[in-house]
């Protein structure tokens, strides 16, 4: 078999795919959200994306995921195309976490670098660089979440370690890819991640990688709670609030010193 076409031919397990999005990269974005995650962050609005395994709610009404091959991923992203030629998009690859179905999402990105489609990926970097390197070489941008700087703390609130990740966010921050964009997001969690000391640490972290375009600062939000409940997961965090716009700007106010930040 040629080996264009056997890339196509791979399989991966797709939670969903959404349309016209303006979240995640420039201009209408459509998403490809991938099944399988290694973190358990206890603030995850995508419960349904955590297990690679195809899920149904309790009450069977609604099943999370579908096999699908590159190329009929592909022909769904290729629908689309009209609409990132005028807004500037393109397809963005998503989770769960998509380095856990790496093989897969390289030959996706390839297949869509290839055509001409803008590329991203939203991700964790919690991998080996080997398996970040094939996807990265075709991306246009990359967006990290980078949610604690000390390590025994990202465990207890992630159920991982840090190491990995900041290794890893250390390498593509010094990348000399001409056509790259590296953003990091920090996800406010009040109480957890949200103190001058933890600001501060992120800045000084940041300002040393001359790849990171910026950081972009996400406050905490209970969107998933209802998934939690539907496939009779218990969310922990039930009585956290969001963050008020004031303490949005104080946040950004102490890592804009070092790195530019928005919210």
């Amino acid at each position: 078999m040629d080996h264009e076409y056997e890339g196509r031919d791979l399989t991966g397990t797709v939670l969903r795919i959404e349309k016209s999005s303006i979240y995640d990269g420039d201009g209408l974005r459509t998403v490809v959200f991938m099944k399988g995650c290694p973190l358990r962050c206890k603030w995850c609005s995508t419960p349904e994306g955590m297990h690679s395994n195809i899920e149904t709610t309790k009450d069977g009404k609604i099943t999370y995921g579908s096999v699908m091959t590159v190329e009929e991923v592909m022909e769904e992203v290729r629908k689309d195309i009209p609409f990132y030629f005028h807004s500037g998009g393109g397809m963005t690859v998503s989770g769960g976490e998509m380095l856990f179905q790496p093989e897969f999402v390289a030959a996706l990105v390839k297949e869509a670098c290839k055509e001409g489609i803008n590329t991203a990926v939203e991700t964790s970097f919690y991998s080996s660089w080997k398996r970040i390197e094939p996807i990265i070489s075709c991306l246009n941008t990359a967006f990290v979440d980078l949610k604690l700087m000390d390590s025994s703390k990202h465990r207890e609130f992630t159920g991982v370690r840090n190491e990995i990740i900041l290794n890893n966010i250390k390498k593509a921050g010094n990348l000399d890819l001409p056509n790259f964009k590296l953003i990091i997001r920090r996800p406010l969690i009040p109480g957890v991640n949200d103190s001058e000391e933890d600001l501060e640490e992120l800045g000084q972290f940041l300002e040393k990688l001359p790849r990171v375009h910026h950081l972009q600062l996400l406050p905490y939000h209970r969107y998933g709670t209802d998934t939690y409940r539907k496939l009779g997961i218990d969310y922990e965090l039930k009585d956290m609030k969001t963050p008020s716009d004031q303490h949005m700007q104080w946040c950004q106010s102490i890592t804009n010193k070092y790195v530019k930040t928005i919210i």
